[in-house]
């Protein structure tokens, strides 16, 4: 009883934590209103699942809770976890895992604590789309009977499994000091496309394979949706299972889809997953006190020189050096490129090799994952004096803040543009309306993360907006991926750039005020020039 009222409490208080934060709600709300276009009209287009390109359910209870089930399994399983993570680190670095170690509380207990929390979290996410779902169903009319059973059961057994291999992964990557920033969050957008990819295999499985299935379940529902449909239209073929938006023309085929009963041992192999998170959670508690004890030193070293010497930058940069402004621009381009690892450049080095001599379609898909490898510095950028407590030094220089602005913006943009150069080198040659697309996605990302990270004073907002739109990218969409339609790409950034630079614009005086009052020393700093001033 003692250790379940220990794990309760750590449970209560990380709950209290988040939802404590605004950003928490806005986040809540922003997703409940994304649920409604889940379930499109007849005439709108598209549809979020459906099979093939234009065949969907009815929407009935049954179907309302595929189609969350299935979304929650997929997308939510990419999102939540950036929705999530962090909760461990905000307890190393507050010192509260000090106090916590003190206690009788054991670290399986701790760690089994941070992953229910996760996993509570994404419960209530799913019920506020199960309400908007029934909302849905009665306002799109299609079927009005109310079944709560049918509702709730596929995203119990669908979602559930694969949100509790995302709550793991939040929890792992926690532990590991060098996943616990940019590069953890790159690096599940390379392990949730291998899941997925992992996922659509399981579609062609023999039936009697797929109890186990897949984290997501999609091998499961593809085979009983298979199933109904070729009773329903015995004449037609189905290519497969399309979930994230599907565009098409004309009205959708639909069927009627009331009833979804998976097998016994179907759901003893979605709680297999759901044990071998809980297992590898407990796993986790003997590195507990290793990982807790890592994070002061892996701070220090991220404001060391981790990566490059470069040695020969000072001698460029010499020449900007006799004025305030190109001072402090040589200073942002040193800080900027000097922590850059070898990976990290070598990476840079494979993708520009691909823009120069790969496919159209490779070039798209290598621009978009050579912006997506610097992601840190496009999201950080903004927080730095925050996160380095330099405010007060930095902004007690005259006339700073314009100066600033300006050069962390064009710091920013020249990365974004070097990222990309081989390809617009190659676009250069023959192809100036993808060359321009291209140009206005590179300014949209560097406007953008500097403008959200001071909007939201953290970076995971933009992290999570940019890895969701390189997803959409690499799947073809003109957002990021101007290969597929330069104009629409265009048109797009047409409209974003311009947002983007009034909100950093109206933003920015706000945001380095506000810096400057949370930085350690700035009331002692002021106290001193104000001395000077009197004396």
């Amino acid at each position: 009883m003692a250790a379940l009222n220990r794990f309760g409490a750590i449970l209560l208080a990380d709950l209290r934590e988040r939802t404590r934060s605004t950003r928490f709600w806005v986040v809540l709300v922003a997703l409940s209103w994304a649920s409604w276009w889940c379930f499109p009209p007849l005439d709108a287009h598209y549809m979020t699942v459906s099979i093939g390109s234009g065949v969907r359910g009815q929407y009935s209870s049954a179907w309302i809770g595929m189609t969350l089930g299935l979304l929650y399994s997929t997308l939510m399983s990419l999102l939540g976890f950036y929705l999530v993570r962090g909760t461990l680190v905000r307890d190393f670095e507050t010192r509260v895992w000090q106090l916590l170690v003190a206690t009788p509380m054991t670290r399986a207990g701790f760690l089994l604590a941070k992953w229910t929390s996760h996993m509570l979290v994404f419960c209530l996410v799913m019920a506020i789309g199960l309400a908007v779902g029934l909302v849905a169903q009665f306002w799109r009319a299609e079927n009005t009977t109310l079944d709560l059973i049918e509702l709730v059961r596929p995203v119990l057994w669908l979602s559930l499994p694969a949100l509790s291999v995302t709550a793991l992964f939040a929890v792992l990557f926690d532990m590991i000091p060098w996943l616990r920033r940019s590069a953890g969050n790159i690096l599940y957008f390379v392990v949730w496309i291998a899941l997925l990819a992992f996922s659509s295999t399981g579609e062609h499985r023999p039936v009697s394979d797929t109890w186990l299935s897949d984290p997501n379940g999609i091998a499961m529902a593809w085979r009983d949706l298979k199933s109904q449909l070729s009773l329903a239209y015995p004449q037609m073929t189905f290519d497969g299972l399309a979930i994230g938006g599907v565009m098409f023309k004309g009205e959708p085929a639909i069927f009627e889809w009331t009833h979804w009963a998976p097998r016994w041992l179907d759901i003893g192999g979605r709680l297999l997953w759901v044990g071998a998170a809980l297992a590898a959670i407990c796993a986790m508690a003997p590195f507990l006190d290793r990982a807790a004890a890592r994070t002061a030193s892996h701070a220090a070293s991220r404001t060391g020189a981790a990566g490059l010497g470069l040695r020969q930058l000072d001698r460029l940069l010499k020449p900007f050096e006799a004025n305030p402004t190109g001072l402090l621009l040589a200073a942002e381009l040193k800080l900027l490129l000097r922590p850059r690892r070898r990976l990290w450049w070598l990476a840079l080095l494979v993708l520009g090799l691909v823009q120069l001599f790969g496919s159209m379609q490779a070039l798209g898909i290598a621009c978009i994952l050579a912006w997506l490898i610097s992601t840190d510095a496009f999201a950080r950028t903004a927080l730095r004096e925050r996160d380095a407590g330099t405010a007060a030094l930095l902004f007690s220089a005259a006339h700073v803040q314009r100066r600033l602005l300006f050069v962390r913006v064009g710091v920013v943009l020249a990365l974004a543009v070097l990222s990309v150069f081989p390809a617009l080198l190659r676009l250069s040659l023959g192809n100036p309306l993808t060359l321009l697309a291209l140009l206005m996605t590179a300014a949209s990302i560097a406007v953008a993360g500097i403008a959200v990270g001071v909007a939201c004073r953290n970076p995971r907002p933009f992290e999570l907006l940019l890895v969701a739109s390189a997803y959409a990218g690499i799947q073809g969409h003109a957002l990021l991926n101007p290969t597929t339609d330069p104009g629409a790409t265009i048109a797009l950034h047409g409209i974003l750039l311009p947002v983007f630079c009034v909100m950093l614009v109206a933003l920015w005086p706000r945001h380095c005020s506000v810096t400057e009052q949370a930085a350690p020393w700035s009331g002692l700093l002021k106290r001193h020039h104000g001395r000077k001033a009197l004396a």
